[in-house]
């Protein structure tokens, strides 16, 4: 089977997203659906915001529709708060575009998908590439030798479906998650597809966020359908 592979990129001078949204949109969510979603929590191999890179999928396969109303309406808002500073600010924005209502309405009726599992193997491979991409300051999902997102999953768990999502521009996995699920400006909304997938039965993740040269930070999210 083909992988879905895809890439994001955005241009953005001085990003900081550290301010944490979590107090705020947990009071949504059960402490039941926050438990299912937090797949990651004892993964020593990741940072926290790797961790909830994972959480954030989760929410958004739980419930579609509520993650949209609490964490991704408070990420843009914090998200274009920031923006404001700059003079292309226009150009920076979220706006309630296409994309933005296409996201709503596909978010709308997912509830209740399979949570994804975060792996150390798996996770070993995003990290690698996404070092060697700040090593070589490029964005591409072909490693500098030429190796393929396929022929580096494949190494590790071959003969399965996988895919991969590159992210260029955010240091939280929140941000990361928001802008994937976004897809502002990305033909057939390939990270969108990615992370709410179903039919590839894709449910363990590895995942990375390094710093860029080019563009200060780049996340690196390989999934792979694995036996339960």
């Amino acid at each position: 089977m083909k992988p879905l592979i895809v890439l994001l990129i955005w241009l953005i001078p001085g990003l900081n997203t550290s301010v944490s949204l979590k107090a705020q949109s947990s009071s949504s969510w059960s402490e039941e659906e926050l438990r299912m979603a937090n797949t990651a929590k004892n993964a020593r191999y990741l940072n926290s915001e790797e961790k909830d890179l994972v959480m954030y999928m989760n929410l958004a396969r739980i419930n579609g529709e509520k993650f949209f109303k609490t964490y991704f309406q408070e990420f843009l808002e914090t998200y274009n708060q920031e923006m404001a500073q700059y003079s292309n600010y226009n150009q920076l924005r979220i706006d309630k575009d296409r994309y933005y209502k296409s996201l709503e309405k596909d978010l709308k009726p997912v509830k209740n998908l399979p949570v994804l599992y975060p792996d150390e193997a798996l996770s070993w491979v995003a990290q690698q590439h996404a070092k060697d991409m700040n090593k070589y300051n490029y964005a591409n999902h072909n490693s500098k030798d030429g190796r393929s997102a396929k022929d580096r999953i494949s190494s590790t768990y071959p003969k399965r479906a996988l895919g991969e999502n590159l992210a260029f521009g955010f240091p939280t996995g929140l941000g990361n998650v928001c802008m994937l699920l976004l897809d502002k400006g990305v033909p057939g909304l390939g990270h969108r597809k990615l992370i709410i997938n179903t039919t590839l039965k894709l449910n363990y993740v590895g995942v990375s966020i390094q710093p860029h040269k080019g563009y200060r930070y780049c996340s690196v999210t390989d999934f792979v359908a694995l036996p339960i």
